[in-house]
């Protein structure tokens, strides 16, 4: 089965690594996952584990998306500049080695507000791709670093890259409310009424106070707390928005995050729309197409 593929698509990431590879038509063949993502290698490192790669899924051509082109991964990929279409990144590839190639991320680079992001749009050019999404959208893809990303007639025209996992963690392992949000995040009751408080808050800090002193006042139970807390980040997050009533949100990713956005862009009014698995390796392929 490896043996008929065309070529291997890599989703480098910062801490995981997910390589596939792939026939000429776009099909998954074979794959891995592992934790060999940016931080674990050094630049010196990088030739190896093609190797290693292409020993473990064929001996084939390499397509690397995410992190692996950043300043902390194998060689900068310098971004393309917002309007960004397919026809672009595929252009703007480099090649660090013989058959490998990294594609770069997007930029917005506007006076008002600079943005970067890699990885994200390869999954919003292969869920056009796959025609899971309209030409024209707006995109969450929920994770440490939560990204909304509005396209117009196929290319990439805004986004915006909000910290909303990354301060739970924190929240999480250090400050006033460490030790405080140790239980579970599910939805239900205390998650919605998080994001309610969230979506109306005008000054978050203040309000992320109140489950500290919800705990003291018994008016928010120990169990809830994560729930509540995590709410009122997502509800916050999706609160910056003025533009979801009754407008489809088509979110990227899956899983059990992307179900929480999911239920807050409902309680904000919007449609959320969940995009099947598959877009990562489609938009890769979309690049491959254009190079082959």
């Amino acid at each position: 089965m490896v043996g008929r593929a065309a070529y291997l698509a890599v989703d480098w990431g910062t801490t995981n690594r997910r390589a596939f590879a792939m026939s000429a038509e776009g099909a998954v063949l074979d794959s891995l996952q592992d934790e060999q993502g940016v931080l674990a290698l050094e630049p010196g490192d990088y030739p190896a584990a093609i190797a290693s790669l292409r020993a473990r899924l064929g001996a084939n051509p390499v397509i690397a998306v995410g992190m692996v082109g950043s300043n902390r991964g194998w060689q900068g990929a310098p971004y393309v500049a917002a309007p960004a279409t397919l026809a672009a990144l595929a252009q703007a590839c480099i090649a660090p080695a013989p058959d490998v190639w990294i594609v770069p991320g997007v930029a917005l680079r506007h006076e008002k507000r600079p943005d970067v992001m890699r990885g994200e749009e390869i999954q919003v050019f292969g869920a056009i791709g796959a025609g899971a999404a309209p030409p024209t959208a707006l995109f969450c893809q929920p994770g440490t670093h939560n990204k909304w990303i509005e396209t117009v007639d196929g290319a990439i025209t805004d986004f915006t890259t909000v910290m909303t996992g990354e301060i739970f963690a924190l929240l999480r392992a250090q400050g006033i409310l460490a030790g405080m949000l140790d239980g579970v995040v599910a939805d239900g009751a205390a998650f919605r009424r998080g994001v309610r408080r969230g979506i109306t808050s005008r000054n978050l800090a203040a309000t992320l106070f109140e489950v500290r002193s919800g705990l003291l006042l018994d008016r928010l139970a120990a169990a809830e707390a994560a729930s509540y807390a995590s709410g009122i980040l997502i509800g916050a997050d999706i609160g910056t928005r003025d533009d979801l009533q009754r407008r489809p949100v088509h979110l990227l990713g899956g899983g059990p995050l992307a179900a929480l956005y999911a239920v807050a862009i409902t309680e904000a009014g919007g449609d959320p729309v969940i995009v099947p698995d598959g877009s990562t390796t489609a938009g890769i392929h979309a690049i491959w197409s254009l190079r082959a």
